[in-house]
């Protein structure tokens, strides 16, 4: 494998692609369980392969993007904690990583617009425009976390777009294509699964919180300082169980549902080595092990409602 070829997987930060995906399984598995559970037999392999490849190529065109909005703000730099962005290195340059967001970003149109149209073939051609606009909406998203005058991220709104696109519009998205019906109860483990990953993404401002102060990048914990940032990272863990609970409880048939649980201790220990940190570095580690837990929980929150 050449070198180049290294660089751009490395930039695509492979590491965050499995969390994505389980968002969209989550969808998909929670639509299978309601149309199974109303006897019908209309759940598409298409749409869901179509909804992960979609999620593939605007998380790997958020990876792209973050790493050029930083380096052109200078938050890359060699105080920054954690793996070494592709621009920082040299490996990719700033003008072949801006033409890797446009392909990445075409891409992820074409797939986006084909799972539209084939998931709304049967339903009001509204559907069509109004996921559209989601999709577009999504590329956006994407796009200006770091990058560009007014990048949302600098202005500590991270949080609110990782819940609402981890979240909400994975999770309840991928529902409404399979079933072509809104359920206020999936709001429950979509926003479950939308605390989790804002949790990730806090844990990442917690490390880089000293760096991100110095360079203008006004993340929710740079705002509300450490201590502050470890109650909210609690409250964020805490509520996804909560949730978790109230949701296995109102669809309760078979234990199964209930196998999340597994994950329940790891959530408790993550809480108690958050409790103890000092120094922002100690938070790196911490990323991968969420993440994972993160993954693990929707798979297995998955798989008890298809069983």
């Amino acid at each position: 494998m050449s070198s180049k070829i290294k660089a751009w997987l490395k930039a695509f930060r492979l590491r965050t692609l499995p969390l994505a995906i389980a968002t969209i399984l989550l969808g998909n598995a929670l639509a299978y369980f309601d149309l199974n559970q109303s006897g019908e037999q209309s759940f598409s392999l298409t749409i869901l392969l179509l909804a992960i490849l979609t999620t593939l190529l605007l998380q790997i065109l958020s990876n792209l993007a973050n790493d050029y909005g930083d380096s052109q703000k200078g938050a890359d730099n060699e105080n920054r904690i954690g793996p070494q962005r592709a621009i920082q290195s040299g490996s990719i340059s700033p003008n072949a990583m801006k033409n890797g967001m446009i392909v990445c970003a075409v891409l992820a149109f074409i797939s986006g617009i084909t799972l539209i149209w084939l998931a709304t073939a049967d339903t009001n051609r509204l559907a069509f425009f109004g996921f559209l606009l989601l999709g577009m909406a999504a590329i956006i998203a994407a796009l200006k976390y770091t990058v560009g005058k007014g990048a949302y991220g600098y202005m500590g709104l991270g949080d609110i777009f990782v819940f609402i696109f981890f979240g909400w519009v994975g999770v309840l998205g991928c529902y409404w294509l399979q079933t072509h019906q809104f359920s206020v109860l999936v709001c429950l483990p979509a926003s479950a699964i939308g605390l989790l990953s804002v949790g990730v993404l806090n844990l990442n401002n917690m490390r880089d919180i000293d760096n991100d102060a110095a360079v203008g990048k006004r993340t929710i914990v740079v705002k509300m300082g450490s201590s502050k940032a470890k109650k909210y990272h609690y409250f964020l863990l805490i509520g996804a169980m909560v949730l978790s609970c109230i949701y296995s409880f109102s669809i309760f048939n078979f234990y199964s549902e209930w196998l999340w649980l597994i994950t329940l201790p790891l959530i408790g220990a993550q809480i108690r080595k958050v409790a103890a940190i000092q120094q922002p570095q100690e938070f790196d580690p911490l990323l991968k092990q969420l993440a994972l837990t993160t993954t693990l929980w929707a798979l297995l929150m998955s798989i008890g409602v298809v069983l």
